[in-house]
């Protein structure tokens, strides 16, 4: 399908009351809508904790039990770099100066995906056209799974609200072994081709892909043997998928969010972008500082999505402003107040489209 078009409303719109708002916030507190010493300070504890767990795990072969743990750990500490600094940077939010927001974001080449691709699946397609099925990519998980009712039903679909955890724990190896691929390759997210890339960026690509395999495989498998490679790298792998995975589903594919399509004529969508974005978003476990701090203020995924340019450290001060707003307007805010809500929305999110003719 080509990229739909949103309406241009009438002022003064939401989207531009709110902006004015959010920027007079800045304005009068007179600091930076980007990170700050206390997010530097959490970037620098992440990176510390994972090539200390790394070493350890590779080069001082820990015992087996302790070594599982420690794979698990590893797994927390590379979600909670992509959540923190990777995407903070991959959006320019991360800091005021443009090298090191490239700095930032280049962490998830050394994870093994590609900061490329995902600028163009996440920054460009996901944030513009969010749970559009056949444009977002981030609804694509098809034939295993069933996110939204435009999507066609398989009969397996009739179990994924049971097996879906499954399907999820593999999202960081298919990612990092299939998907960037297929992106480069076809020169395609989805349909939508991807930009033009750079000799720089070729060679990031497969320079940073080696490095992984280096890193990741070869490396641990001469250290610590194949057997214990294996048993070590998939449970870091499938439960580093599982994390990523479920942390972004609570945010987009629950009980009360939308998938709005197109007119079939003109090509929009009903609503203007930022009421689009409030109508397909959804927060979770605001008031849990825990989540707050592992998850990069991904649990404020509404004012992610609304203000992708404002480090996440400022999203429960801008909270309020967002939702005095949408009041004002009468525009839902999707909310739910602790992380097993957001979870079991989800689930039953899922067992709805277990059923053919299920209408959101």
């Amino acid at each position: 399908m080509s990229v739909p078009k949103f309406p241009t409303p009438p002022p003064p719109s939401f989207h531009a009351v709110l902006k004015n708002r959010v920027n007079d916030y800045f304005k009068e507190k007179g600091e930076p809508a980007t990170g700050n010493l206390r997010l530097y300070s959490k970037a620098l504890f992440l990176t510390i904790s994972f090539l200390a767990l790394y070493i350890h795990l590779v080069f001082y072969t820990p015992p087996a039990g302790w070594a599982i743990f420690e794979c698990l750990l590893l797994s927390f500490f590379t979600s909670a770099i992509g959540f923190n600094i990777m995407h903070d940077g991959a959006h320019g939010s991360f800091s005021s100066k443009t090298w090191i927001n490239a700095l930032a974001a280049s962490s998830l080449n050394f994870l093994g995906a590609n900061t490329f691709m995902w600028k163009m699946k996440h920054n460009v397609i996901h944030h513009a056209y969010t749970n559009i099925d056949g444009v977002d990519d981030d609804l694509d998980a098809k034939p295993f799974l069933r996110l939204c009712d435009t999507q066609k039903f398989y009969k397996m679909h009739k179990y994924q609200h049971f097996y879906f955890w499954f399907v999820y724990s593999l999202l960081y190896l298919f990612w990092i072994f299939f998907s960037d691929y297929k992106k480069y390759f076809s020169r395609k997210v989805g349909d939508i081709p991807l930009k033009k890339m750079t000799w720089q960026d070729e060679i990031a690509f497969w320079g940073f892909k080696v490095l992984h395999i280096l890193l990741f495989i070869v490396i641990p498998i001469i250290t610590v043997g194949a057997g214990a490679w294996a048993i070590g790298f998939f449970s870091y792998a499938l439960f580093t998928g599982f994390v990523l995975s479920i942390v972004f589903q609570l945010a987009h594919t629950v009980e009360h969010t939308h998938f709005p399509m197109p007119d079939n004529i003109t090509n929009k969508v009903e609503d203007e972008w930022a009421i689009h974005q409030l109508k397909t978003t959804a927060n979770f476990a605001t008031r849990n500082r825990l989540a707050f701090w592992f998850m990069g203020g991904l649990n404020f995924q509404v004012e992610h999505h609304l203000f992708p340019k404002i480090s996440h450290i400022h999203y429960p001060k801008i909270n309020k402003i967002i939702k005095e707003t949408c009041a004002e307007f009468n525009v839902t805010y999707i909310e739910y107040k602790k992380v097993l809500d957001a979870v079991v929305s989800h689930i039953i999110h899922l067992k709805h489209l277990s059923k053919p003719d299920f209408a959101h």
